[in-house]
């Protein structure tokens, strides 16, 4: 009998997904684990494979398109067998699939001459495997990612079906075996105006839905205060120049969030509209910057772990953000956020709060300036970080309060350790 298969929800925060590919067209047989389909979430492109045995006998949502959670990606079933009846069963209720946007557009004015190519000088590349057309095998979302690790997909072998370069080969890559390259930008006349306009992705979607709801219905109130790191930069070198282990200033803001929050529950906490939520775990999400946006995993129970322990969690969190490998679980169920600018030479500034958090921490850099100390002007290294704080959760003298906390412990790691 014929199965409706669904689009899945591959997130959380997941509403809709566009299809970047099929795996395989109507008519094909389809086995359980099979991959069907690749699909773009708001947090990445994620294979989907097939959870039932049956030949592919309708598709409801074409590549490039975007349906909701729960319509009709596709049917399988018996070979030969009729699904309009199915369809039509359902077609009252089902959500609208949006059609693909236009590719990307580019106008130029003033001067209609044409936009030179970019001048690529390559070593002759390993041979990839082509179609009859004469394109390179490869999957949609292999491309995408080669395209953003600068890989010439052409230099790729590929371990898919009928030697179908796929994700993995992408990521296995190694960049040392890939010919030199030397850019040239293409030359724009004078006079010339010009500009492109990319689809928007449902990551970006996403990230635009829930930080204009945070930012317009949170009502958000900010809190900056100076940390003196001293004391910081000496044992984070100390810790360093042991051997054991490698930490960052970032591992050290984590853990001493994590042990501020056990001891500040209101900033630990979410408003949900008729009660207030107040955690007793601390779930701390670490913001990294990808090309597409911002994901946000989780470093779990983060007040239990050690220095070097959240330090390596931090780093694979990051590895697998910018090469496409979160999975959901790795994303969900913050308590409070992390964004921490410092490291691109930003001193001071204001973040969104990251829902459903009471409350995320904006860590600027640290400086060199003069600081007095016992009466006297010396040398010394600051950092300044700002609370943005839910008003509906968090007050002023809360929020404060875990300021002093945090601010207890960085300026006294060995608070951390003991």
């Amino acid at each position: 009998m014929a199965e409706i298969v669904r689009m899945p929800k591959l997130s959380d925060t997941m509403t809709e997904g566009t299809v970047a590919s099929w795996n395989k067209k109507v008519g094909d047989k389809v086995k359980s684990g099979e991959l069907l389909a690749e699909i773009e979430t708001d947090k990445a492109t994620m294979e989907f494979e097939s959870f039932q045995d049956g030949v592919l006998l309708y598709i409801g949502v074409d590549k490039g398109q975007t349906a909701k959670v729960d319509s009709i990606l596709a049917i399988l079933g018996k070979e030969g067998e009729d699904v309009a009846a199915l369809i039509a069963s359902e077609a009252a209720g089902a959500p609208a699939v949006e059609a693909a946007p236009a590719p990307v557009a580019v106008a130029a004015a003033a001067v209609a001459a044409p936009i030179a190519p970019p001048v690529v000088a390559a070593a002759p590349a390993v041979s990839a495997p082509t179609a009859a057309n004469g394109r390179v095998k490869a999957s949609p979302l292999a491309k995408k990612i080669a395209e953003e690790m600068g890989i010439n997909i052409g230099n790729v072998a590929g371990s898919g079906d009928g030697g179908r370069i796929v994700r993995r080969d992408v990521e296995n890559f190694t960049p040392a075996a890939q010919a030199s390259t030397a850019y040239v930008p293409a030359f724009i006349p004078a006079g010339t105006e010009r500009y492109t306009e990319e689809n928007v992705s449902q990551m970006r979607k996403t990230i635009a839905r829930r930080l204009a709801e945070s930012k317009f219905t949170a009502p958000h109130f900010y809190l900056t205060m100076e940390i003196d790191m001293d004391n910081a930069m000496a044992a984070r070198k100390s810790i360093n120049d042991s051997g054991t282990a490698k930490i960052s200033f970032n591992d050290m803001v984590v853990k001493a969030c994590a042990m501020a929050l056990r001891q500040h529950p209101k900033v630990n906490s979410s408003w949900r509209g008729e009660t207030i939520r107040y955690n007793e775990h601390v779930h701390i999400g670490v913001a990294v910057a990808v090309d597409e946006g911002l994901l946000v995993p989780v470093v779990r129970f983060a007040n239990e772990k050690g220095l070097s322990q959240i330090g390596a969690e931090v780093k694979s969190f990051a590895e697998k953000a910018k090469s496409k490998k979160l999975q959901p679980s790795d994303w969900e169920g913050n308590t409070f956020t992390i964004s921490n600018l410092g490291m691109f030479g930003i001193e001071e500034f204001t973040a969104i709060i990251n829902p459903p958090d009471a409350c995320i921490l904006a860590v600027g850099g640290i400086k060199s300036v003069p600081v007095v100390k016992n009466g006297a002007v010396v040398p010394g290294n600051v950092m300044k970080v700002t609370l943005s704080c839910d008003h509906r959760v968090v007050d002023g003298a809360s929020g404060a309060a875990f300021l002093q906390t945090l601010k207890a412990y960085l300026e006294n790691p060995v608070m951390m350790i003991v």
